[in-house]
């Protein structure tokens, strides 16, 4: 199957049917080598054989569907010195390439601010860049907000 012939879109987990989620889980084991075998692996996480088969196709994680791809996201920031040159230290300990920033004029205390970059050769996952970021001090809401 060629991810780039498919639709997708991203759907936060928690409107999710258990099946899906359980689906998800039983892929991830097997990549991780946690579970050795299909079996193995949804009796784990308790779903059925014919449940993985009719979901497995279609289950992808985040950081799967979105490497060599280019990621823009928005982020509201704390309007204080050194918060986006943390931002952007913290996104290139991940050795992404950083397409562009666009920052607004801060009011009230926040500036808006998107930056897309390239996950080629990223070195670890989207999902962790962006739990990472939102950590960050001054960081205070992050958002996907477009992928390819």
């Amino acid at each position: 199957m060629a991810i780039r012939n498919k639709d997708f879109l991203i759907v936060s987990k928690e409107i999710l049917p258990e099946a899906i989620l359980k689906t998800a889980k039983a892929k991830e084991l097997l990549v991780k080598g946690d579970a050795l075998t299909v079996n193995d692996a949804v009796e784990s996480v308790g779903l059925s054989r014919s449940a993985y088969y009719k979901y497995k196709d279609g289950v992808f994680p985040f950081y799967e569907v979105s490497r060599e791809k280019l990621i823009t996201i928005s982020l509201i920031l704390e309007n204080r010195a050194g918060v986006l040159s943390h931002v952007l230290n913290y996104i290139a300990g991940y050795k992404v390439n950083i397409l562009t920033i666009n920052q607004g004029i801060p009011l009230q205390g926040i500036a808006n601010v998107s930056i897309s970059i390239e996950t080629v050769g990223m070195a670890d996952t989207p999902e962790n860049l962006l739990n990472g970021l939102a950590e960050v001090d001054g960081v205070r809401k992050i958002e996907v907000i477009g992928q390819n």
